[in-house]
């Protein structure tokens, strides 16, 4: 991926490119490639290498998480009861800039999202941390933050009193959101996470652009050493029939 909303499945040159081409473009290749460069990849499209399900002990006997054609799957559509399961990396981050693509289907009446700098608590069962919602029933939530860490457990943007929820009308101008039979089928959503702030852009359109200084910082957050470092999660919410499928992860770490 190149650039702010440009995907680049491969690069392929011939023998005679670097010679053809004026050096002037030459040199704005090699850029190019060279950004590409600072992207990784931190799902390998074969298996779950470098992630970890976590949930509580009587939902393990279920395969909530699973990889087909090269596509992370989340599944919980024919298992009425369950609590929260969680996909998580096993390496933490601090600052960086992520984006994915995910794709959603009218018949899964679930809710997920994507937590960033989250902790996961053995003893308790939750992870707490921010997260990016993903919403496919009311889908002008897609991209707003709620704050999962306990203590906070409300939306913080936008910044609503808890037991408040996000209305359609707070929903940015111009966003878009696509399910799997519509064009383009997939969703490209976009999160940087630096300092305080974050930043989540769905499908080229600004939805969330938040200070979290004196939440994400405060002394609950440090407590759960949570909101200025920790781990990437994908989510199925408790109780939920979701299906939702997730491709192209890839991560670039910020200063």
């Amino acid at each position: 991926m190149l650039g702010k909303g440009v995907w680049v499945e491969s690069m392929s040159f011939s023998k005679k490119t670097p010679a053809s081409l004026p050096l002037a473009g030459l040199a704005c290749l090699l850029a190019l490639v060279a950004q590409a460069s600072d992207w990784v990849s931190i799902f390998n499209g074969r298996d779950l290498s470098g992630w970890e399900v976590q949930c509580k002990p009587a939902d393990r006997q279920h395969q909530f998480w699973k990889v087909e054609d090269g596509v992370i799957v989340a599944d919980s559509m024919d298992i009425p009861k369950h609590d929260y399961v969680w996909l998580i990396t096993k390496k933490e981050y601090t600052n960086f800039a992520l984006r994915l693509k995910f794709q959603v289907f009218t018949n899964s009446p679930g809710n997920s999202g994507v937590q960033v700098r989250s902790r996961y608590d053995t003893n308790a069962f939750w992870l707490d941390g921010p997260q990016v919602d993903i919403n496919p029933p009311a889908p002008w939530r897609t991209g707003m933050i709620w704050d999962e860490t306990r203590g906070v457990q409300r939306w913080i943007y936008p910044n609503l009193p808890k037991g408040q929820w996000v209305k359609p009308e707070q929903a940015p101008a111009g966003m878009k959101f696509f399910f799997s039979h519509q064009s383009p089928a997939w969703n490209e959503l976009e999160i940087t996470v630096q300092g305080n702030r974050i930043h989540a852009v769905l499908n080229g359109v600004v939805v969330t652009d938040f200070d979290g200084t004196g939440i994400l910082d405060d002394e609950i957050h440090q407590k759960r050493r949570v909101g200025t470092c920790g781990h990437i999660a994908l989510q199925i919410h408790t109780g939920d029939r979701l299906k939702i499928h997730f491709k192209d992860i890839w991560l670039k770490e910020l200063n």
